[in-house]
C-alpha cells in the first residue's frame, strides 16, 4: 500500500518572520480593542516558532471575602487573580494568511485543535480571536 502525504492543519507549520508578528499583533490588538474593548484589562501576544498565543489579563469582581479561604490578605488575592492570564488561543502559522487554531479548554488545561466558525481548518488571527474570546465575558 502506498503512503500519502496529508496536511494536518495542527501539525508542523512555518516559523512566524518577525515583520508578520508585529503585523498578526497589531492586527489582534486593534481587533480585540474594537469589539471587545472593556472585557479584558490587557492582552500578552506571543510567538513561539510557528506558533502564536494570546492570553487575556482580566480585571475580577470580587464579591465577598474569599481570599479568607486561601491565606492572602485581600490585596494579595487581587493582584493573584490579576496577574493569572486566561488563555484564548492558540494559532499555528502556515503561510501569510493560512493559520490553524487551538481552542484552550479548561477543563483538560491544554490547547485542543479546533476549526474555524467557517467550518474550514483555516483562517485569520481575528477570527481565532472571536472564538478565544468566549473567556472575555
Amino acid at each position: 500500500m502506498a503512503r500519502a502525504w496529508t496536511l494536518n492543519p495542527h501539525a508542523g507549520g512555518v516559523p512566524i518572520p518577525d515583520a508578520l508578528k508585529e503585523q498578526t499583533k497589531r492586527r489582534l490588538l486593534a481587533h480585540a480593542e474594537k469589539h471587545y474593548a472593556g472585557r479584558y484589562a490587557r492582552l500578552d501576544i506571543r510567538f513561539k516558532g510557528a506558533l502564536c498565543y494570546v492570553d487575556a489579563y482580566l480585571e475580577h469582581e470580587v464579591r465577598g471575602d474569599p481570599w479568607r479561604a486561601t491565606g492572602e490578605t485581600r490585596q494579595q488575592f487581587l493582584e493573584r487573580l490579576r496577574s493569572t492570564p486566561t488563555h484564548l488561543c492558540r494559532l499555528r502559522h502556515f503561510g501569510q494568511e493560512r493559520w490553524s487554531m487551538a481552542f484552550f479548554t479548561y477543563s483538560h488545561e491544554r490547547y485542543e485543535p479546533c476549526f474555524f466558525p467557517s467550518g474550514k481548518p483555516f483562517g485569520t488571527p481575528e477570527e481565532a480571536f472571536d472564538v478565544g474570546a468566549v473567556y472575555l465575558t
